[in-house]
């Protein structure tokens, strides 16, 4: 009994190794710089836990889609609220929309910092993103709650320029400029990003 026991516990010692060499590490954050009229914001888009999200924006980033483009909304106080941006549904600039993919699914918050895409129904966000100041957990997924409760997904974080993000954040907004709940939050003179460029 205990030589069977002996030679089990040999065969087990033998398999672990080549086990252990299967489990694949999870794919690192990919740094994507994003030069803006009003300075660099560096961010780390996380592929690894958002991997539909994340590979989206970085196709935009990849064929230049987001160069020329514009971060063109601001809500909320100086420390408090988010910024918009990106294709603004350019027929020229968009790809097909992506499959949602919801916090509770991904794990990532609407913290400070992060990026998560603007979207109308779940499943139609296609160029458009936000960038978070402060914590707004109100945008994360909540299934306990009543009619369209799959938040927002949120793909990035900023590691670098946030005092860029709440520049652009105070700037000066048109009075009249946007439809509906936008009316109001569109800024007098949008942020153009020169560039959005993978980095090392």
């Amino acid at each position: 009994m205990i030589r069977q026991l002996a030679l089990i516990l040999a065969a087990f010692l033998c398999l672990a190794p080549a086990s252990a060499q299967t489990v694949a590490a999870p794919p690192a954050d990919v740094r994507v710089a994003l030069d803006t009229g009003a300075g660099r914001i560096l961010i780390a888009v996380h592929v690894g836990k958002a991997p539909v999200t994340a590979a989206n924006f970085l196709r935009y980033v990849d064929q230049k889609r987001l160069d020329g483009t514009q971060f063109y909304r601001g809500v909320g106080t100086a420390d408090y609220g988010f910024v918009q941006g990106g294709a603004q549904n350019d027929p020229k600039r968009i790809l097909p929309p992506i499959a949602h993919e919801p916090t509770t699914l991904t794990g990532l918050t609407h913290d400070d910092g992060a990026l998560s895409m603007a979207r109308y129904a779940p499943g139609s966000a296609t160029g458009d993103f936000f960038i978070v100041l402060g914590k707004m957990p109100g945008m994360d997924a909540h299934p306990e709650a009543a009619g369209d409760n799959q938040g927002f997904a949120v793909f990035a974080h900023v590691v670098e320029g946030m005092e860029v993000v709440k520049a652009i954040l105070a700037a000066p907004k048109s009075p009249t400029a946007g439809e509906g709940v936008m009316k109001g939050q569109m800024l007098e003179q949008p942020v153009k990003i020169l560039t959005a460029r993978r980095v090392l």
